[in-house]
């Protein structure tokens, strides 16, 4: 006769278990430890509000490991502009974009050893990471740089390299948005894209996952989006058809499916958190990413309860809840098996390394001849990157070259926001901006102009081509996505870097191209034209 004080005890460590609540602070409060301790908290997420230092770090997850040894720590380490453990300082790893463009799959498996030996010294056994979509419409607002590239076949090949790379140190990987989020122009934190690509076209972007599943990857993140060609009715995170058929059938995966943040737009403003959490479990998903916007016991608690209501309502079977927690478990006993085999050995300065070989020059580069100014146009930062992140040209350029300026460039005010209707600036409106003070700052000195994603933002473009107009002898360098930098500048006769990415060591990189600190050669970026 089973034991209904038993049952219930494992129901709640089975709801418990596919979780992964965030919380705030340094240290774990008092209600994951309690949770921890008693069996009913199964995952945690952490992010750039937990961490101060990789000592800390390590000390907040030993902690949380006494306590449930079959935790799973999840972060959000991408490296490039996405980083977790370096969000105060920017990273020390160039991001996807910059490992396609080398396309050296080697080297991505090197970078991502790197970064996986980071996240198991601090104890981090879960990274939301690679990026598998093919980015394969330049106006997608929140993949960019994040992706390898806009071709199937060469964001497969990486993205298996990058999960070999991974979990060699014991970290597990988690590619992700299946079944892609590359030909989007909306961001799903906001709200709920459609892609409307018949099912004969969508095999490109099903590649790098089919390449997860072959390299191994222990979990693979679902994309909060509606592909009307597989599920008319409900996003991929929420759809069977496209979890349990196309996934687990189709490509035979049988590891962890994680959900993208299910507080996200797209799914707290349509089906809400809890009806989204339900519909995602019975659908074939095995954890609930929660960590990103709600942080509080309370809504740990009422996702929980969602679950062990949607089992005795009969909306999921017991045995599926079951199913779920038992791979989260599996997971993290596989990660503690192989950390305590890994050699944690990092390849000294492949994060430069990397950034240097993707750096790509078009036009001639002169050494500068003096102290440069710096205008460094600034768009709004994704959801996905955050504002905590320090990013830029600047900082390396003036540790090279002491005294170099910098002038940093939002997006116009619109009229809306002159009137006080909007609080901040939006960047693709068709505002001007004043470029007289910024050509005087550089009066008499060398003028780097440092742009983001500058195809997508007109106020950019304008401002961009007034300075090269004026200034023929500056240099542009793009930090983020490229699509038709060369045609923008033909003819100004200014140089064009592109560094595929704003990470920290990108930029190292390109201040050293431009003080001439190192030779093209020496550096390892490759000259265009």
């Amino acid at each position: 006769m089973t034991n209904p004080g038993q049952d219930t005890v494992q129901l709640l460590a089975d709801a418990g278990a596919v979780l992964q609540p965030g919380f705030t602070g340094l240290t774990a409060p008092e209600w994951v430890r309690r949770r921890l301790e008693s069996g009913e908290l199964g995952g945690v997420a952490l992010y750039g509000r937990n961490i101060a230092g990789r000592d800390q770090v390590a000390a907040l997850t030993s902690e949380m490991y006494a306590l449930n040894p079959d935790l799973l720590i999840a972060t959000d380490e991408e490296g490039g502009d996405v980083t977790r453990l370096e969000v105060m300082t920017g990273s020390s790893y160039p991001g996807n974009l910059a490992l396609g463009a080398v396309d050296d799959t080697a080297l991505t498996e090197s970078v991502a050893r790197a970064i996986g030996i980071d996240l198991a010294a601090a104890g981090i056994n879960l990274n939301y990471a690679p990026d598998a979509d093919v980015n394969s419409n330049p106006d997608n607002p929140v993949i960019g740089v994040r992706s390898f590239g806009g071709d199937g076949e060469l964001a497969a090949r990486h993205t298996a390299a990058y999960v070999r790379g991974l979990q060699s140190a014991g970290v597990a990987a988690c590619a992700k948005h299946f079944p892609g989020h590359g030909d989007t122009a909306a961001d799903t934190h906001l709200g709920l894209p459609r892609i409307d690509m018949p099912l004969d076209l969508f095999g490109a972007h099903l590649a790098p996952f089919r390449a997860a599943v072959a390299a191994g990857a222990k979990s693979i993140m679902t994309a909060h989006i509606l592909f009307p060609a597989y599920d008319t009715d409900l996003p991929a995170t929420m759809s069977r058809a496209i979890l349990t058929d196309l996934l687990r059938k189709d490509l035979g995966y049988d590891g962890l499916i994680v959900t993208d943040g299910i507080e996200m737009g797209a799914i707290s403003g349509t089906h809400g958190i809890a009806e989204g959490t339900v519909k995602a479990i019975a659908g074939g998903a095995d954890t609930i990413c929660v960590g990103g916007g709600l942080q509080d016991e309370a809504t740990f608690l009422y996702l929980r309860d969602a679950l062990l209501w949607a089992v005795r309502e009969g909306r999921i079977a017991e045995e599926r809840l079951h199913e779920a927690a038992e791979r989260n478990r599996a997971v993290a006993r596989w990660s503690a098996e192989v950390r305590a085999l890994a050699a944690a050995t990092v390849e000294p300065g492949i994060g430069l390394t990397a950034a240097r070989r993707a750096l790509r020059i078009h036009g001639e580069l002169h050494r500068m001849k003096g102290v440069p100014h710096v205008v460094e146009f600034s768009p709004a930062a994704n959801f996905a990157v955050g504002d905590d992140t320090p990013w830029g040209l600047s900082g390396p350029l003036a540790e090279l070259i002491p005294g170099t300026t910098l002038t940093r460039v939002g997006a116009p005010a619109t009229t809306l926001q002159s009137a006080g209707l909007l609080s901040t600036a939006v960047d693709d409106v068709d505002g001007s901006v004043d470029t007289a003070p910024l050509l005087g700052a550089a009066v008499g000195r060398p003028l780097v102009i440092v742009v983001r994603d500058l195809h997508r933002y007109p106020w950019m473009k304008r401002a961009a081509l007034e300075l090269a107009a004026a200034r023929p002898d500056a240099v542009v360098v793009e930090i983020g996505t490229d699509y038709g930098l060369e045609a923008t500048f033909a003819g100004l006769g200014v140089t064009v870097l592109s560094t595929y990415g704003g990470a920290r060591v990108c930029a190292v990189a390109a201040a050293e191209v431009l003080a001439g600190a190192t030779s093209d050669a020496g550096s390892g970026a490759v000259r265009v034209a």
